[in-house]
């Protein structure tokens, strides 16, 4: 999965992306480092690879983006397995 594809997906569904790593989306530069710096002072931290930390915004931007005919296409583009793009999109209600 591109990084691109993990932005656009962000930017679609903010609110789906996991605390406290939403706090930094719009913020860039010195506000970022800030509020990072805010945030962990003092915590020894994991900080989980991008994929998982926009996981329910990919999910989200797969279910939006199926069109009754494509679970292939998305599967590639995501680099999902085709089972589990149609697990996803039965329990959205969409297969």
């Amino acid at each position: 999965m591109t990084k691109q594809i993990l932005r656009d997906a962000a930017i679609t569904h903010r609110e789906c992306i996991m605390p406290p790593y939403n706090k930094f989306i719009g913020t860039d530069g010195f506000e970022a480092i800030y509020l990072f710096s805010e945030t962990f002072s003092g915590t020894n931290i994991y900080v989980p690879s991008p994929r998982t930390i926009f996981k329910e915004c990919i999910e989200r931007r797969i279910v939006d983006n199926y069109n009754g005919s494509n679970i292939k296409k998305l599967a590639c583009k995501y680099g999902f397995s085709e089972r589990f793009i149609r697990g996803l999109l039965l329990s959205a209600g969409k297969l």
